[in-house]
């Protein structure tokens, strides 16, 4: 035997141990479907994860621009709304324009009192007074 048939032939002793061909079980086509329908199945699931997980990033980017837009208007809103209460709470003008407005009440009830002498008094008048 040359060197090279050693290494293509099993050792005589080992005849044993290789399985005959009557024994080797025939696979059936169930399992290799099973199998092919197995890696469908991951393939499918690794696919629907990395679309859900770009939808997520994509909602997460969305919602932090959309955060941020949301800050800066309530940010310019809270502005104005200070920007009112400054302008509103600037009491001055109108506590001048409340004496103001209690001088005139005065001189009007004091008016009011001078229009009811004068008509008491030509009522008083008029009923002496004769007619026709």
């Amino acid at each position: 035997m040359s060197p090279a048939s050693y290494l293509a032939a099993p050792p005589r002793v080992a005849g044993g141990i290789v399985a005959p061909a009557s024994t080797i079980v025939h696979v059936d086509w169930a399992i290799y479907g099973a199998l092919i329908f197995g890696g469908i199945a991951v393939t499918a699931a690794a696919t629907f994860l990395v679309v859900r997980l770009l939808q997520g990033w994509r909602t997460l980017k969305r919602f932090r621009r959309h955060l941020a837009r949301g800050l800066n208007d309530l940010a310019d809103k809270a502005e104005h709304t200070g920007e009112l209460v400054e302008r509103i709470s600037d009491q001055g003008e109108l506590q001048d324009t409340l004496a103001r407005l209690r001088v005139t009440f005065t001189k009007f009830n004091v008016l009011r009192a001078a229009v009811d002498e004068v008509s008491e008094s030509l009522t008083r008048v008029a009923s002496v007074y004769p007619r026709k």
